[in-house]
């Protein structure tokens, strides 16, 4: 994996770097690898993870197609001071 430092800019290179190992899964490797998991623990996390991602591919199905409500947006709270000006009345 190869990351180009532009204009001597490490900090932008760096999170650029962990940006592409985050994508290829390379720090949840790092992880699971960390320590020793049984291989029935493993058939399980597995099996669950397939679960997990078969439900989320059929709920974007049903939202596409117009049978299941999208997702409500949640607005974060607003800092004072930040964000649109208040009018002056």
């Amino acid at each position: 994996m190869q990351v180009v430092v532009r204009d001597n800019n490490v900090d932008q290179a760096l999170k650029v770097l962990k940006k592409k190992m985050q994508r290829e899964g390379i720090f949840r490797e790092m992880k699971l690898r960390d320590h020793f998991e049984k291989p029935s623990e493993k058939k399980a996390r597995e099996k669950a993870e397939a679960v997990r991602r078969t439900r989320k591919l059929a709920r974007k199905k049903l939202q596409r197609e117009g049978l299941l409500p999208a997702p409500k947006k949640i607005e974060k709270p607003r800092r004072p001071g930040q964000g649109a000006p208040r009018p002056s009345f």
